[in-house]
């Protein structure tokens, strides 16, 4: 009877890992829009030849309306992972206890059930917390943009656009040096995460993006993989926008590029998952302090 209860505790693990882990994806920023923008988090970057639309932020430190300095760290806890945490806690109190996994609960079944009401009551609140997401969305006024030709982003010719500049007059502009910066950082950092370096990743990338990192890191760990991604090269690149909030510099890329990403049995070396070379559209947020690097703040799908 022990024995049982304890393997019905570690299938509750598991499904509550995977519940939790589900926004884990290859590849750097693969599948995930997250991080901070600054004031600009919760409002779309404006279209680009390169990525004419743009997931919403859906992971961030900051809130609506607020601006996230460099420097602040750590992650506020999803909703999800907020309710699957306490479900799970709940339920290995009570079998510790000897009341069972969940108390007067009878069977697995029952187990199936109330799970299948927590995902139904998370729905219901993402969509709410969305809704209000919206309503209390600051609206930015933008100046019109001005386009800007002659520089080539990643070995093509003229693609990119100015920033959009703020009626407050925050314009931003940017030189040759910081697009040749973005492009080296979208190659040091996929390297990075490809062989774990947190320390490296630590040097370019803001406290908040590394915590998503390592998670996703761990991920891969827990599954005995490990996420290879090679032979990157920057094909297109478009400035969306760019701007200043006090003494922090933002800059938002879209930017097309293609890779090799694949993922690896760490005991044999066996590739499991993902061989041919692909190609990704990104929107890739950087900021710097004055004077400072560049450092990747956001990432956002297509």
């Amino acid at each position: 009877m022990f024995r049982n209860r304890w393997l019905i505790a570690l299938g509750a693990i598991a499904m509550a890992f995977f519940l939790v882990s589900a926004d884990a994806h290859a590849r750097v920023g693969g599948g995930f829009s997250g991080g901070s923008r600054g004031s600009r988090t919760f409002a779309a970057p404006p279209a680009t030849p390169t990525a004419p639309t743009a997931a919403p932020i859906e992971r961030s430190i900051t809130q609506p309306g607020n601006a996230a300095p460099i420097g602040q760290a750590g992650i506020r806890p999803g909703l999800f992972g907020g309710l699957a945490a306490g479900f799970l806690g709940a339920g290995l109190f009570g079998l510790l206890f000897g009341h069972g996994l969940f108390g007067g609960m009878a069977g697995f079944a029952s187990i199936i059930g109330l799970l299948l009401q927590v995902v139904l009551v998370v729905i219901v609140a993402r969509l709410v917390f969305a809704w209000w997401q919206r309503r209390n969305m600051p609206t930015p006024v933008y100046a019109a943009a001005h386009p800007v030709s002659g520089h080539s982003f990643g070995g093509l010719s003229g693609m990119l656009s100015s920033a959009n500049v703020l009626a407050t007059g925050d314009h931003l502009t940017i030189a040759k040096s910081d697009y040749d910066a973005f492009e080296r950082l979208l190659g040091d950092i996929q390297a990075a995460y490809s062989t774990e370096d947190l320390s490296a990743l630590r040097a370019k990338v803001t406290p908040e993006m590394l915590s998503y990192l390592s998670e996703q890191l761990s991920g891969n760990a827990s599954r005995g993989l490990i996420n290879r991604v090679t032979d990157v090269k920057l094909l297109q690149g478009d400035l969306a926008e760019a701007w200043r909030e006090g003494n922090t510099d933002y800059a938002t890329v879209a930017m097309n590029f293609a890779c090799k990403d694949s993922m690896v049995d760490r005991a044999t070396g066996q590739t499991v998952e993902g061989v041919e070379r692909s190609e990704v559209t990104e929107l890739w947020t950087f900021i710097r302090a004055s004077g400072g690097n560049w450092l990747l703040s956001a990432i956002q799908q297509t």
